[in-house]
């Protein structure tokens, strides 16, 4: 399996037409760069569909994911770019509210 550890989320939707080259060029215009065993993630404008580039040391792979029903839960236009967690990815990826797991989640008195 490929190694990923650390996993990146761009808001700004992509063209899901794009293959794996264009999509390269993508991460390095809005991240700066594609690290080895990092993985990239964008959605298209309707945010059912996702594409993950993972750059693994010696090449890139590109995955897609679609959703038959609803949307994945992806951010506003806040930023250009987040860091997620395994866990935020994992449930990104089914369509539950990621934003909710990690420190977002968190319950304190006030």
């Amino acid at each position: 399996m490929i190694r990923v550890d650390a996993v990146w989320l761009a808001v700004q939707p992509l063209d899901m037409r794009l293959g794996t080259e264009a999509a390269l060029a993508r991460v390095v215009t809005v991240f700066g760069a594609a690290h080895p065993h990092h993985a990239y993630l964008f959605a298209n404008r309707r945010a059912n569909r996702m594409k993950a580039l993972v750059h693994d040391g010696i090449g890139v792979w590109l995955a897609a994911r679609r959703l038959n029903a609803g949307k994945f839960v992806w951010p506003a236009d806040g930023t250009s770019t987040l860091s997620l967690s395994r866990t935020q990815f994992d449930a990104l990826v089914l369509g539950l509210p990621w934003q909710r797991l990690g420190e977002a989640g968190i319950i304190r008195v006030i």
